[in-house]
């Protein structure tokens, strides 16, 4: 055994070895980092198609206290004040007023002719699930009932299941709302939202 093992060392030349070890383990690295780079592609734009299809909007949403700050939303005792600019997107602004210890939701928006307009996020007809409304492009949809409304309605129809008028006026750069006419829906939201 010892004399097969010798025989093996003598055609052993180290240089050669070396130099076979050295490519061996420059070819495994490239090797890796294609890999390595072709999976973080892979990955990327995995997570850009879920991104894009929503699937992580759940996980970063921002409370409705967040959404109002960064929106530059201003309440006063007897008001609330929303930048215009803030609803140039297009993108409905979803806010919560406390009274009495209630939480009312409402929204915001500059609708497809270019009105400025708000609604409570309830209807006269689902208001008891208390799930509101969601945006889909130019229209506010029903949560509970799938109803669709385009927003150059908002605020103008009342009734069956669009969104509950809220008085509103433009006031220099604000859309400004009264907090006594958030108040006078509070029927609308009987329990807390989930």
């Amino acid at each position: 055994m010892a004399h097969a093992v010798q025989g093996s060392l003598r055609h052993f030349d180290p240089q050669e070895g070396m130099r076979r070890i050295r490519m061996g383990k420059a070819g495994m690295s490239e090797r890796r980092i294609q890999w390595i780079i072709a999976m973080g592609i892979l990955l990327v734009a995995g997570f850009a198609s879920l991104a894009q299809a929503g699937l992580f909007d759940r996980f970063f949403e921002k409370t409705h206290a967040e959404t109002a700050k960064a929106a530059g939303v201003v309440e006063t005792a007897d008001q609330v004040k929303i930048p215009l600019k803030s609803l140039d997107s297009r993108k409905a602004l979803f806010l919560v007023n406390t009274v009495q210890g209630r939480q009312l939701y409402y929204f915001a928006l500059k609708s497809a002719d270019g009105s400025y307009r708000s609604a409570l996020d309830a209807c006269d007809v689902c208001f008891r699930t208390n799930q509101g409304y969601r945006q889909e492009g130019d229209l506010m949809v029903c949560n509970k009932c799938g109803q669709t409304f385009p927003s150059v309605k908002i605020g103008e129809i009342k009734g069956g299941c669009n969104p509950h008028p809220l008085q509103r006026k433009v006031e220099g750069q604000y859309l400004v709302i009264k907090k006594s006419d958030i108040a006078a829906g509070k029927d609308y939201f009987p329990g807390k939202r989930s």
